[in-house]
């Protein structure tokens, strides 16, 4: 057998989804995790050469075991489904065991570490736990700290990110508690993740061992960010500071994740990564280990169309949209349940009409109406 082998868990999950494609093209071996082998990103990447799915919660006796057999480097980002702090040391206890030379970790702050004003986000706090778990058992490991997906935008009725489309049809606004004008890290998972990983296992631990890497590839302001939507879309995007607007159904579990959120990061202004990652070279680190990567605007002119296209919107053809009240979007059952995604997301609920964003194979647009593992798409890290 020719090529690294490396473990990936919740592998249809962006990061992870990501990572695989780049590391089957270059000719390594992934072991990688999914919940289910069904839907359309657990099938593409089931296809791809020197991949092999491990099906099963990672609570299933063994599996991690399994997972880690024969393997020397694993790319590794937790989520909140069932006891993420237990499954991320169990994960850990194994990787120690099976002598892992790279452990690379998605992590994420506890802002309640640097001020007694500020409270964690609690779908982060979970991963600096693991972080630290990491840490004390002395697994060789780097820890990455993503950005704000590009992809979390959309017009459909999700808080934090909505782009509502507005009742001309012809505009949009996006609403959410963040300063105007401090600038917040942004991040094409599905596009930029996978390259940096492979460029860190590549340099190594010699050089990024121990170390946390803001990986954002754009630091840009709300107003900014609205800024290039326009441009992109040929639209007019404007940005309006406001409390967090709830209009489907969440877990308990995120509601309070956006309340604190709104509070630390909005209301006290506390940096995204928490202050010792707010550094100047923020996102000249991240664009050095990866030229390739794909902006907010690019994003807006090339892949936001696609994937409010996917999500059943036709605002982009004939004006029709779903801010403007229409039918749109809902899918063949008209339902809209909830999800949390691999960053603590809200994601598309029942049927086919879920959302889903196209994925990056060969360059060109995957399109689909099932989402990542079996619960669904995910709108990623916030």
């Amino acid at each position: 057998m020719t090529g690294r082998i490396v473990v990936t868990i919740n592998s249809t999950g962006r990061q992870a989804a990501s990572f695989i494609r780049v590391a089957s093209a270059v000719g390594w071996h992934v072991r990688a995790q999914v919940r289910s082998k069904d839907g359309l990103v657990a099938e593409e990447l089931a296809a791809l050469p020197n991949v092999t799915l491990f099906e099963g919660p990672l609570e299933q006796t063994g599996l991690i075991e399994d997972l880690f057999q024969g393997a020397e480097l694993a790319f590794i980002n937790t989520t909140h489904w069932g006891d993420e702090v237990c499954v991320g040391r169990a994960i850990a206890d194994v990787a120690k065991r099976a002598r892992i030379k790279h452990f690379i970790y998605s992590s994420m702050p506890d802002h309640s570490i640097y001020s007694s004003d500020w409270k964690a986000l609690p779908l982060w706090a979970n991963k600096f736990t693991i972080e630290n778990y990491v840490r004390q058992i002395g697994l060789p490991a780097t820890f990455i700290y993503c950005g704000i997906y590009n992809n979390n935008f959309t017009s459909l009725p999700y808080p934090l990110f909505r782009m509502e489309l507005q009742p001309d049809r012809k505009s949009f606004v996006w609403k959410a508690p963040f300063s105007p004008d401090e600038p917040l890290p942004w991040l094409d998972a599905e596009h930029d993740v996978g390259p940096a990983i492979l460029q860190i296992f590549k340099q190594g631990m010699r050089r990024w061992g121990g170390h946390r890497i803001p990986l954002a590839f754009e630091k840009l302001s709300p107003t900014e960010v609205c800024a290039l939507f326009s441009r992109a879309l040929a639209l007019p995007v404007t940005y309006q500071r406001a409390p967090i607007d709830i209009l489907v159904p969440v877990p308990p579990g995120y509601r309070e994740h956006l309340s604190i959120l709104e509070e630390t990061l909005g209301q006290k202004g506390a940096p995204y990564f928490g202050p010792e990652l707010d550094r100047p070279s923020y996102p000249a680190e991240a664009v050095d280990l990866w030229q390739g990567c794909r902006g907010i605007e690019e994003y807006a002119r090339e892949v936001f169309p696609l994937e409010e296209a996917a999500n059943g919107l036709r605002w982009m053809e004939d004006g029709a949209g779903a801010g403007a009240g229409g039918e749109e979007g809902k899918g063949e059952e008209g339902g809209r349940g909830e999800v949390v995604g691999e960053g603590g997301g809200v994601v598309g609920g029942g049927g086919e009409g879920r959302p889903v964003t196209p994925g990056e194979v060969d360059g060109s647009a995957r399109m689909g109406t099932k989402g990542t593992e079996s619960h669904g798409f995910f709108v990623g890290n916030c």
